[in-house]
């Protein structure tokens, strides 16, 4: 009796071993194949099975106008993920989507609110502004025209003085990029090998509407917050129906599934 219960136990101990090996195994087959790490926020086919393509948009530069205020794209943003064979149905997992890069804004917080007086109680270093763009939605796969992309704006202070939820836009009202290419870009092959490169195209969108901001605080000592929603408005020109622009050069990066993800691929 006891040396069967053994056995069980032994045997119970020698499954779980190999399911584990076997999950760890899976785990390092999903990896991209050497080369194509780039391309990690495309779903593999057992995280999505309809993937066909793998696409990295790289936006390198533009400009961002909402409302009377202007942002300079001086730090290149990426936008990650996969579509199927129609290309069509955007998809990314969780190291995919849009990365967070936080672009200053000309004027500060000043600008933002007006409040000239804040220079006297914290400087011009503590009073600098970053805009940092995020998805509020699903965006359109990257080839198609226009191309939808769906954004917030998360506006921030390093001192902290507008809080942490500072946004223009949001994830039930969020500003809708249809973005038109008026400029084509220039097709090279890529490295590796299997990877299509289009360089430098230029996409405009002057037709979305920007609403209101929300969540924004003016934090004074680090613990007296005061809503300064409507002042923001007003010196940004918010909400703004029209009148509002951007224009980007993209660089888009594309490889199949079956280059980046071999083992699952076929």
């Amino acid at each position: 009796m006891l040396r069967n219960t053994k056995t069980k136990l032994l045997t119970l101990v020698g499954a779980a071993l190999m399911g584990l090996m076997l999950f760890a195994s899976m785990a390092h087959a999903t990896e991209p194949a050497a080369g194509f790490e780039r391309f990690a926020g495309c779903p593999t086919k057992t995280e999505k099975e309809t993937m066909s393509s793998c696409q990295l948009v790289r936006i390198t530069s533009g400009n961002f106008k909402m409302g009377s205020k202007e942002v300079p794209i001086e730090k290149e943003m990426q936008l990650s993920g996969g579509t199927n064979a129609k290309g069509s149905e955007f998809t990314f997992n969780s190291k995919g989507g849009l990365t967070k890069v936080a672009q200053k804004v000309p004027g500060g917080v000043i600008g933002l609110t007006g409040l000239t007086w804040l220079l006297e109680f914290f400087g011009s270093e503590a009073l600098t502004l970053y805009a940092t763009t995020e998805l509020a939605g699903t965006p359109g796969a990257p080839l198609s025209e226009p191309t939808f992309l769906p954004i917030k704006v998360h506006l921030t202070n390093p001192a902290g003085l507008l809080g942490s939820t500072c946004y223009v836009g949001s994830n039930s009202e969020p500003i809708e990029l249809h973005l038109h290419t008026i400029a084509l870009p220039k097709f090279h092959a890529g490295e590796p090998a299997g990877v299509s490169v289009f360089e430098n195209a230029v996409k405009f969108d002057n037709e979305f509407s920007a609403p209101g901001a929300n969540g924004c605080k003016l934090v004074l000592f680090g613990f007296i917050p005061i809503s300064i929603n409507g002042l923001v408005n007003s010196q940004s020109g918010l909400p703004a129906p029209t009148g509002n622009e951007t224009t980007q050069t993209i660089t888009l990066e594309l490889a199949s599934i079956k280059k980046v993800y071999p083992p699952e691929g076929f």
